[in-house]
């Protein structure tokens, strides 16, 4: 009986930790952000904005581009997808590119890139459940029973995708903001959902750091 009541209480234990770990899924947030002394609010009022994913292929950047652009226009930014102002066969060709956002009229950019996709295992040893002093008593035990759950050790495995955004005033030419974050297993199937939350992170930031109105 004892031990049939210690493997269904383990079970739980596992059962609870794998419900808290699944619920930090697709999860984002800034592990490094760098903000331009020099820059005061960030203010893209009146101005067009270009949403630029830094990414080879032309398919793959296009979605993101309209996906990024739909969240910061719903924020309130007048933004375009870079790639119906920059064709992709133009991005390399600095002097083109300048020439083609001056035409579209773009004082600003929003830039993302992505500089590293892992897996990373983490270990917990657990911890011990046995503590003979505590239980001859009743309320010896009481306090300690309630305030001590034993954990089974147990590793995981994370997929851990970072991102680095970048904020520019191209009519300045200048660095206003830079943030790298990282998104803990996120869903590959919704990206929208990734956007946002990454979109959500950085208003974050930003407001955290005085460069937007909160």
């Amino acid at each position: 009986m004892k031990g049939t009541l210690m493997k269904l209480l383990l079970r739980l234990s596992a059962a609870v930790l794998l419900t808290s770990m699944l619920s930090l899924a697709g999860s984002t947030k800034y592990v490094s952000v760098y903000r331009n002394p020099a820059a005061g609010l960030i203010d893209f009022s009146g101005t067009k904005v270009a949403a630029f994913v830094v990414i080879p292929d032309q398919g793959i950047r296009e979605g993101r581009e309209e996906t990024l652009a739909t969240e910061l226009r719903r924020r309130g930014i007048n933004c375009l997808a870079g790639y119906t102002i920059l064709p992709g066969e133009l991005v390399k060709d600095r002097d083109k590119a300048k020439e083609f956002l001056k035409k579209a009229g773009v004082g600003g950019a929003v830039l993302m890139r992505l500089v590293g996709d892992e897996e990373r295992t983490s270990y917990s040893p657990g911890t011990a459940w046995y503590s003979q002093s505590y239980y001859p008593s009743f309320w010896g035990y009481w306090n300690y029973g309630w305030s001590s759950v034993y954990v089974p050790e147990y590793t995981w495995t994370d997929r851990v995708v970072t991102l680095e955004t970048l904020i520019y005033s191209i009519d300045k030419d200048q660095l206003l903001w830079a943030g790298r974050s990282e998104t803990t297993n996120p869903k590959e199937k919704d990206i929208a959902k990734f956007v946002k939350d990454l979109a959500d992170a950085t208003g974050k930031e930003l407001r955290k750091a005085g460069l937007v109105k909160k």
